[in-house]
């Protein structure tokens, strides 16, 4: 029964990351696209409150469930696809953590240009590059992980 439970939660935890993360890159792609301040000031903010209340409650809850549920089956941490997973899970963590500043500089910039009645300035549109490329590495390594987890390939 505490296997399933773990299983259940750890399986949640994975969905909330994916789908919230699919999710705000989606809805920050789509207003950018408008390059409207006040359109993307408005997005930004729900998603750094989403990044906030979804993704790191989810983040932190992985690795929790994640280290009962190998100790429960058995499954050495620090070997075979649970290693390649936490050095991915790590990685992600890399990409991810600057993503959430940007994403709150973005915000700021454009509450600051819609309030100035002016454009998005140059800034914003790097962090906006900069954001956009770190999604890659860190949708791929949370895709891979999933893979792994299902596969659970011997290595």
């Amino acid at each position: 029964m505490t296997y399933e439970i773990l299983l259940f939660l750890h399986v949640i935890g994975a969905t909330v990351l994916i789908g919230t993360g699919a999710g705000i890159a989606f809805f920050m792609v789509i207003s950018n696209l408008s390059n409207d301040p006040k359109l993307i000031a408005h997005v930004a903010g729900i998603v750094v409150l989403a990044d906030t209340v979804f993704t790191a409650s989810a983040a932190i809850i992985q690795p929790i469930t994640g280290f009962y549920l190998a100790r429960e089956v058995g499954w050495p941490l620090f070997e075979g696809w649970v290693a390649v997973s936490l050095a991915l899970y790590v990685l992600i963590g890399v990409f991810w953590l600057p993503v959430v500043w940007m994403q709150i500089q973005m915000r700021d910039l454009a509450i600051a240009a819609e309030k100035a009645g002016k454009p998005l300035p140059a800034r914003y549109h790097r962090l906006y590059r900069w954001w956009f490329a770190f999604g890659f590495p860190a949708f791929g390594a949370i895709l891979a992980i999933v893979w792994l987890m299902l596969t659970k390939p011997v290595f």
